[in-house]
């Protein structure tokens, strides 16, 4: 089971690296704070955007970015994003202890505080790219920019709450609408894979979205699941020990993509994705990935890029390559040394 994307969206299954490769992510940076017991523990860069273009940039992926902010934006980023000098940067608030949110997570409260422009077609590029990625968290990506990627990008892979997601008039909670009811629904036969997890999902038809691109649902330590036409695979996670799982989904949408542009299949590239994730959930903010655990991805995946070629035989057997990958994922820097977060006065840890 190789799981591809329809013709017209397949992403290159050659195990040559094209130098040229391009991948535009679209979404805005943000401002994170998480907040427990009334205190502020952290502030952070946040925003899927930023997330994913870290996982990129590791990797050596040629990316290029499109995010607004306002005037007040801190932080030093590779990718310069447009500034909107009569706005503020979006900023979300992550309470850790105010029980359940309007999403379904018992161990945290999202709410936007403030909201930067959104990212409209002009702003976009006139290029052509290989792969788009709209990862919007804070309301910025409209049906008309979405529309503008598909046009210009070979493949688009678009986490679901870059459509979904709405915000409380008043306190700014993030609420999730159902995909239908969207505005984005009449453009996704265009794109090539719907990312989104066990807990968006359930605002979505899968098996009437499976028909139209392909769909990834993560669940956190269970792994993710791919979702296909008519064929469905369970992809294996990687242990890690939770200490804050914002941006968790962000780095696996961009090790997934990671996984494409170097030419493994779908379920591979989505190993690929569980481990970034895994990672990630162990710190606050960004993780800095350690260059030798890059390295020896990288190693990995040319190996099995080579193996798959050789024989098709290896194409539909897991176990293997993430058997190879898991003494790299434990070979970066040991997570311990990050805080933890509490919630209702337990360890966040698996």
């Amino acid at each position: 089971m190789t799981l591809n994307p329809p013709p017209s969206q397949q992403t290159p299954q050659s195990p040559r690296r094209i130098p040229n490769r391009r991948v535009l992510i679209v979404g805005n940076y943000c401002h994170d704070v998480l907040i427990q017991n009334g205190s502020v523990v952290a502030e952070t860069l946040g925003g899927a955007a930023s997330f994913i273009s870290n996982v990129l940039d590791s990797s050596s992926v040629s990316c290029e970015l499109v995010s607004k902010v306002g005037h007040d934006f801190r932080y030093e980023v590779i990718h310069s994003p447009i500034v909107a000098p009569d706005k503020e940067t979006t900023i979300f608030e992550a309470y850790f202890d105010l029980g359940i949110d309007g999403i379904g997570h018992a161990d945290r409260v999202l709410k936007r505080v403030s909201a930067c422009d959104p990212i409209l077609p002009s702003d976009i590029p006139d290029s052509r790219f290989d792969f788009g990625m709209a990862v919007g968290v804070g309301g910025e990506i409209l049906p008309e920019t979405l529309e503008k990627m598909v046009e210009i990008c070979d493949v688009v892979a678009v986490d679901i709450q870059a459509l979904i997601r709405v915000f409380d008039p008043v306190d700014g909670a993030v609420k999730l609408v159902d995909l239908k009811e969207s505005g984005f629904f009449h453009i996704l036969h265009r794109i090539g894979f719907l990312k989104a997890s066990s807990d968006e999902a359930l605002f979505m038809d899968v098996e009437q979205m499976k028909q139209l691109c392909c769909v990834v649902v993560t669940n956190g330590e269970k792994g993710c699941r791919i979702y296909h036409m008519d064929d469905e695979m369970t992809v294996p996670p990687f242990l890690a020990k939770q200490v804050d799982p914002t941006g968790a989904g962000d780095s696996f949408l961009g090790g997934l993509v990671v996984g494409l542009v170097e030419g493994l299949t779908v379920p591979d590239a989505a190993l690929l994705g569980n481990l970034f994730g895994s990672i990630t959930v162990e710190h606050i903010g960004q993780p800095k990935f350690d260059l030798m655990m890059l390295q020896r991805v990288k190693d990995e995946v040319q190996k099995r890029k080579k193996q798959c070629n050789l024989s098709s035989s290896h194409k539909n057997d897991h176990n293997e390559f993430h058997e190879r990958l898991s003494p790299a994922r434990f070979s970066c820097v040991d997570s311990q040394l990050q805080p933890k977060l509490l919630v209702n006065g337990h360890s966040c840890d698996r």
